[in-house]
């Protein structure tokens, strides 16, 4: 609950006096209409805020949640102010790195693997020896920039991200007990508090919302999953991270449909023909980049 507040408050607070001005952080969506990205800050800013004040967790747990969020909100805000959407996807970003050229993408890849093996040294020791904390280290920095990846790439239609990241929390919560749901409990509760304004198509999460939101989720998990289901997690995360590379997840959404109504749900009917096809930007989303092409007058979803 003090994570929904504080996401309304500061939400209110960034649209009353939006840093650098309201055009900024206004982005064109799917229909033509204007939409902000403060919603993103505000979530990501709220949740690190509420988990660092949460009762009944470890002040080392509470420090690896939020550095996790932090640093992956951080560089998702970087790239959602800075970047062109020129290169995307990891074999972009580091194609483009290996040729001399540094994006936007680059520093966010580099910038959220960063968070999350600070976030992992920081989580408390679940034991198994040398080899085995090693290990742990190595699984959890993967699961939290991951799973921050992961998420963003549903950041392309309303409230798809949020809904997504509520699955994530509903199991890292179910899975990992009283651990599990203390540490969901601040991210998802940011994000519940800013859902409506999201499906109503008036804000969006953006890189840095999204990120963070991912990022957190993927520190819970590591707090508080055994090993062996932390390894499957992120066998899946893997799985469908490579599979955004030539599937769109907008169109098996479409064509699935207990995913679309899932989906769905909430949202206003999509027109027919929303935005011509020219300028519809790419749905599948590609691993850390958004695959949402920038610019005030842009489409981004």
């Amino acid at each position: 609950m003090l994570a929904g507040v504080y996401a309304r408050l500061g939400f209110a607070a960034l649209a009353g006096r939006p840093p650098g001005g309201e055009k900024t952080w206004t982005r064109t969506n799917h229909r033509g209409d204007p939409v902000t990205l403060l919603e993103g800050p505000a979530v990501a800013a709220a949740a690190v805020g509420a988990t660092l004040v949460l009762p009944g967790m470890e002040c080392r747990d509470k420090l690896a949640l939020a550095v996790a969020g932090a640093g992956a909100g951080a560089f998702g805000c970087y790239d959602d102010l800075a970047g062109s959407g020129d290169r995307r996807g990891l074999r972009g970003h580091l194609g483009a790195l290996a040729g001399g050229e540094v994006t936007t993408g680059a520093v966010k890849i580099i910038g959220i693997g960063a968070a999350g093996l600070a976030a992992s040294l920081l989580l408390r020791p679940r034991g198994g020896g040398l080899a085995g904390r090693a290990a742990d280290v190595v699984i959890n920095a993967a699961l939290v920039a991951g799973t921050a990846n992961l998420l963003n790439l549903f950041d392309l239609r309303p409230g798809r991200a949020i809904k997504a990241g509520l699955a994530g929390a509903v199991a890292v919560g179910a899975a990992g007990g009283a651990e599990g749901l203390a540490a969901v409990a601040a991210p998802a509760g940011a994000a519940i508090a800013l859902l409506r304004e999201d499906l109503g198509e008036k804000a969006m999460l953006g890189d840095a919302g999204a990120n963070a939101l991912g990022a957190m989720l993927g520190a819970a998990a590591a707090r508080s999953l055994p090993r062996r289901t932390r390894l499957a997690a992120l066998a899946g995360i893997a799985g469908l991270t490579l599979a955004s590379e030539k599937v769109s997840f907008t169109k098996v959404i479409a064509r699935t449909p207990a995913l679309n109504w899932v989906d769905m749900l909430g949202r206003r009917p999509v027109p027919d023909q929303a935005v011509p096809a020219s300028q519809a930007p790419p749905e599948g989303g590609t691993p850390l980049d958004d695959g949402q092409t920038r610019g005030a007058s842009a489409p981004v979803r």
